[in-house]
This record gives structure tokens, C-alpha cells and sequence, in this order.
């Protein structure tokens, strides 16, 4: 038997299907027409068995316990058929998801796309506004400019007419003064002509009696110091004296002058010196101290130039050499510094007398050169006056290619 049920009709004596089978085939067949009543012969053998069975409950139950364990295989079914459903149900939810995620995405591009479509369309229309305004504004400009020069032409048309009347107004005017002075004077020329010839009358008469006058007394004066031979001397003696001593005046007065000039004074080409007069030591006596208490080293002649390695200790060997120089008192050197302007020629120069210990003065050749033959006179002037330095004196000539 194939279950529990078959097996139970099987123990009641009950002919189960496959018998049936085997003896529907050596039965003949039904050759009736219409209901076949076989089938319902056998049910009533069937029922009629069962009811003579011990094991009709047994079967019953059997048969129960057969329903229900295909219910609940049925109810098996149905819930891996729900969660078949649900699973389906839940690959949509992730489906529908993915699309709804595809759809967002594809709008949020859409919108993107909108958002940059109109940002461009605004900067466009917003370039578009400030070229109108930009065009706008070069007209209004144009236009004022325009009107400006319509305003400047027309105030010069003005102007020239107010000028133009003003100088046709004075023209008549100098014309018609002009006119009243030559009538004034047409009146007045015959009164001026008789009174001009009654002074040149009186005076001519007059300076020819000054003149008899003149010569007269001269003539008298001549004569007496003529035949005077004492007066004739002590008159020659005297121009003699009155001579020498204004040659000697002016000659002492300018020997004198170059004497205070050398001494004191500074010369003309001399733009800048760290020598001083007494007057000025005195008025300034906090620079003077200063002036007097400054240091000696030599390597102060490069305070405040910037110089390439080689060329800064080529200088300190000159400042070296020059502060030895001055200290042992032997003769100084000539030295050229050759550059352009700016690179602190003029600088080593004053840091050079500074830690030298002498004083210095600058002066520039193109204050020479306008001179033409009075330069001479005044390098001259130059050298006296630094030939009275006690401390010696270093002469810088800047721009010194311009007389040469």
C-alpha cells in the first residue's frame, strides 16, 4: 500500500485500486450505453465491508490523520507559496526602489541640468544688462563730452567777441585820445615854441657867461701855480701819494680778502665739507663733540656701503693703507673710484676721511666746467683753502670726466 490509508482498507479486506485495476481488466467490458452503475456497485461491497470490519474506526482515524497531514503539507505550501509571494513581493519593493532611486537620480540630473541651463541663461542675461549699461553709459559720457566741448567751443566764441569788442572799445579810445592830444598839442605848439626859445635864450646866455667865468678864474689860477714852483711840487707829491695809496689799499684789501677767504670762508665749488669754522662749533657744539669723539677704525670706511666680497676687502685695504698713511704722516696716494651713480663712491669716500682721521670736501666737475677761464682761479681757491687743514683733507671730485 502507498499510505496509511490504503494500508488500513487493505487489513479490512478491501480491494484497493491496483486490484480493482486487475480485475477490471479480465472483467469484460461494460457494453451497456449510458450510466455505467460498476463503480457504484463497488462502492456499496466497499461500505458494506467496512461495516463488517473490526478496524472501521482505526481506518477512520487513519484516514483523518492522512487529511490532516495533507492539510498541513498543503499549509506548508501555502506558506512557502507566501513567502515565495513575499519574497516576490520584496524584489519589487527593491526593484521599484532601484527605479525610484534611477527616476530621482535622473530628475535631480534634469534639475541640475535646468539650474545650470537657467544660471546660464541669467549670466548671460546678466552680461547682456551690463553691456547695455556699459553702452548706455559710453553714450551718456559721449553725449556730455559733446556737450562739453559744444560749452568750450561756444564760452571761446564768447570770448574772442568779448575780446574783439574790448579791443575795438580800446582801439577807439586810443584813437580818440590820440586825437584830443593832437588837437591839445596843435593848440599848446605855438605857446611851447616861443616859451622854448625864451629858455634856450636865457640859458644859452647864461652858460656862455658860466664860461668866461670859468676860464677866467682858471686862466688867473694857472698862471699863479705856474710861476709857483713850491706849489707845483707839494701838487705832485701829493697825486703821487693819493696814487700809491689807493694801488696799496686795494692790493692789500685783496690779499687780505683771499687770506680770511682761505682761513675761513669755504669756496664756492665746494658743495659739501665736514670742516667747519669756529662759529659754527660753537653754535652746534652736541655735532662738534660728536665730530671730534667719532671713531678712527678703519674698518668704519665701509659702514653703510654694500659691496661684493672682493671689491669690500679691496677697499679695506685701502682704507687700511690710507689710515696708516696719515698716521706715519707720509705723502697720500691719488685713487680713482670708477661706477655708476648709486654705488657708493661718494659713501667710501667720506667713510674713507672719517676713519682716516681727516676731514673732507666734495665738489662736483660740473660746477667747473661752465667756469671756462676762471676755473683755473677757483681750483686754485680750492687748494689753498685745503692746504689750511690741520687734519689734512681729502678732496673727492664727483662727475670729475666732466672738465677733463
Amino acid at each position: 500500500p502507498k499510505s496509511a490509508g490504503e494500508a488500513a482498507l487493505a487489513s479490512a479486506g478491501m480491494p484497493n485500486d491496483g486490484d480493482g485495476k486487475k480485475k477490471g481488466k479480465k472483467d469484460e467490458e461494460y457494453k451497456g450505453g449510458g450510466f455505467d452503475p460498476r463503480g457504484l456497485e463497488r462502492a456499496a461491497k466497499a461500505a458494506k465491508v467496512l461495516d463488517n470490519s473490526p478496524n472501521t474506526k482505526l481506518i477512520f482515524e487513519v484516514i483523518q490523520e492522512e487529511q490532516k497531514t495533507k492539510q498541513m503539507e498543503h499549509q506548508v505550501q501555502a506558506a512557502q507559496y507566501q513567502a515565495y509571494q513575499d519574497q516576490l513581493a520584496v524584489e519589487r519593493v527593491g526593484k521599484e526602489a532601484e527605479e525610484q532611486r534611477r527616476t530621482l537620480g535622473a530628475k535631480t540630473e534634469h534639475h541640475k541640468e535646468v539650474a545650470k541651463y537657467n544660471d546660464r541663461l541669467e549670466r548671460e542675461r546678466f552680461v547682456g544688462q551690463l553691456n547695455a549699461k556699459k553702452q548706455l553709459q559710453e553714450q551718456e559720457i559721449k553725449r556730455q563730452d559733446e556737450l562739453a566741448e559744444r560749452q568750450a567751443a561756444l564760452k571761446r566764441k564768447n570770448i574772442e567777441h568779448e575780446a574783439k569788442l574790448r579791443q575795438e572799445t580800446e582801439l577807439k579810445r586810443v584813437e580818440e585820445e590820440t586825437k584830443g592830444r593832437i588837437r591839445q598839442e596843435r593848440d599848446n605848439h605855438d605857446l611851447r615854441l616861443e616859451q622854448a626859445k625864451l629858455e634856450a635864450s636865457e640859458q644859452r646866455q647864461t652858460v656862455l657867461e658860466g664860461i668866461k667865468l670859468a676860464g677866467s678864474t682858471l686862466g688867473e689860477g694857472a698862471r699863479a701855480f705856474l710861476s709857483d714852483k713850491e706849489k707845483m711840487a707839494a701838487a705832485v707829491a701829493t697825486l703821487s701819494a693819493i696814487a700809491l695809496g689807493v694801488y696799496s689799499a686795494k692790493v692789500g684789501t685783496g690779499v687780505a680778502g683771499r687770506y680770511v677767504e682761505a682761513r675761513l670762508g669755504k669756496p664756492s665749488l665746494v658743495r659739501e665739507t665736514s670742516r667747519s669754522s669756529v662759529l659754527a662749533d660753537l653754535r652746534s657744539p652736541v655735532a662738534t663733540m660728536k665730530r671730534i669723539m667719532a671713531s678712527t677704525d678703519a674698518s668704519e670706511a665701509l659702514s653703510g656701503v654694500v659691496l661684493e666680497p672682493k671689491l669690500a676687502d679691496r677697499l679695506s685695504r685701502v682704507a687700511t693703507s690710507t689710515s696708516n698713511t696719515k698716521r706715519n704722516k707720509a705723502p697720500f696716494r691719488h685713487l680713482l673710484l670708477y661706477g655708476p651713480p648709486g654705488t657708493g663712491k661718494t659713501m667710501f669716500a667720506k667713510g674713507l676721511a672719517r676713519s682716516s682721521g681727516l676731514e673732507y670736501a666734495i665738489l662736483t666737475g660740473g660746477d667747473v666746467a661752465p667756469l671756462g677761464r676762471d676755473a683755473v682761479t677757483e681750483i686754485h681757491k680750492v687748494f689753498d683753502w685745503a692746504n689750511t687743514s690741520k687734519k689734512g683733507l681729502l678732496l673727492f671730485i664727483d662727475e670729475r670726466d666732466a672738465f677733463l
